[in-house]
């Protein structure tokens, strides 16, 4: 018994609109959850500096500090941004666990979603 041909149903441009604003909630949502959870990142670690009050205690040469205050910044206000430097370390077994969930979603996509792929491949190339 031959499969007939599979019809994809109709989605009206009002459906599309909607369907595509809701991915577009949905990425941000993703996207910004874990900034607002404050779950992104390992933290920012103070660097110990001699004098945060002048340039040359904060480590900045003569050019350096010519382009600070060039920007409007003063050696009170541009100290926390030169001593404070983003934490890069990172967890092994997390990184190890994380991979393992990645792949093992695809593997499960794969395996449950088998019949449907070969269903398509038969339509479209026919049953061998």
């Amino acid at each position: 018994m031959a499969n007939s041909h599979y019809e994809p149903p109709k989605q009206s441009a009002f459906g599309q609109l909607v369907d595509s604003v809701f991915l577009l909630i949905l990425v941000f949502a993703a996207l910004f959850a874990p900034l607002y959870l404050k779950l992104a990142g390992g933290g920012k670690v103070d660097l110990a500096v001699a004098d945060k009050t002048t340039w040359t205690g904060l480590g900045q040469s003569a050019v350096q500090q010519a382009q600070w205050e060039k920007l409007g910044f003063t050696p009170d206000t541009a100290a926390s941004i030169i001593t404070s430097r983003f934490d890069y370390s990172f967890s092994v077994t997390e990184l190890v666990i994380t991979a393992v969930v990645i792949v093992g979603y695809f593997v499960l996509l794969f395996l449950f979603s088998r019949t449907e792929y070969r269903d398509v491949i038969a339509e479209r190339f026919g049953r061998k």
